[in-house]
């Protein structure tokens, strides 16, 4: 069986390389041209490293349904231009003011405030420019599917409404219901988005497909709830940003409101439910079954 993590770092590695070819320097056809310090930063924002979580969990969505070629990457390379954009402007002095991120300085801290909210801009547009191209798959009909569900997931309905939910809600008591719905739209819609692309892309049936949705759903709350516990638990050095950001700015999380031993019960009992969703794909869907185990255990 191939081991989880060296299945990881190719496909952030191969990420990295898709995403170097297509932020460089030279314009596509039916672009004028490619400011020099906007593609440094939009560089600076996307190729900063990171565990490619979002891109791994489409390759491997896909890969489980026999699918792996260069197309694939381009989508998995556009989910992590659109979720760069989200991470350059969410740490803007507007919104959560971060100075550090991924053990380097953010995107305003490095250029501007201004090239930051261009930077972001921009790698939010072109994530759908690279969906819609034929490159991405030879479909149009799958591509416009594609485009639209991540539209829908990154929108008002999902991340966009869910950075509101938490800008808005800040120093306020939420139950949890309205937690887990803020951080299903916050977090778990684009992660929710990566297990149903890669299964879409590779003509997964209906029933195998509402599967891996299903399993996306779960990775997101995962996420989540880890990415909160570290913030409680971390430090800067092992996380690369900030810790004990969410405790000093007021946010609802469902560790302050249900505790650290609740938190670890409950991704045990999410990565449960996950083996239980893969169980009928067998040994093809050990490195899936392991992603789960890695983003409810992680340290950092």
């Amino acid at each position: 069986m191939q081991d989880f993590s060296q299945r990881l770092t190719q496909v952030a590695a191969a990420t990295q390389s898709t995403l170097e070819a297509l932020l460089d320097d030279s314009p596509r056809h039916g672009e004028i041209a490619r400011p020099d310090r906007l593609m440094r930063a939009m560089r600076h924002a996307a190729l900063g490293g990171g565990k490619r979580l979002r891109p791994f969990l489409l390759v491997e969505s896909a890969r489980l349904f026999g699918r792996e070629d260069p197309g694939v990457l381009r989508a998995a390379a556009a989910l992590e231009c659109l979720h760069c954009y989200s991470l350059a402007h969410d740490d803007l002095p507007a919104m959560d003011d971060d100075a550090l991120r991924r053990g380097q300085p953010t995107v305003h801290v490095a250029f501007d405030e201004a090239t930051a909210i261009l930077a972001g801009d921009a790698l939010l547009t072109y994530a759908f420019d690279i969906l819609a191209d034929p490159l991405t798959d030879a479909d149009p009909a799958l591509r416009a599917e594609l485009t639209l569900e991540l539209a829908r997931a990154a929108g008002p309905g999902g991340m966009a409404g869910g950075q509101m939910f938490d800008l808005q809600n800040e120093g306020k008591a939420l139950d949890e219901p309205e937690i887990r719905r803020l951080q299903s739209m916050k977090t778990g819609a684009l992660i929710r988005f990566a297990a149903w692309a890669g299964a879409r892309m590779a003509g997964a049936e209906e029933t195998e497909l509402g599967r891996i949705t299903r399993f996306g759903e779960i990775i997101g709350l995962a996420f989540q709830l880890a990415d909160d516990l570290l913030d409680v638990e971390g430090d800067a050095a092992t996380l690369g940003k900030a810790a004990g950001k969410d405790a000093d700015r007021g946010k609802a999380t469902l560790v302050a409101l249900k505790g650290v031993d609740w938190t670890r019960a409950t991704l045990r009992d999410l990565v449960d439910e996950a083996d239980g969703l893969l169980a009928d794909f067998g040994s093809r869907a050990d490195i899936l079954r392991q992603a789960a185990r890695f983003v409810a255990e992680r340290a950092s």
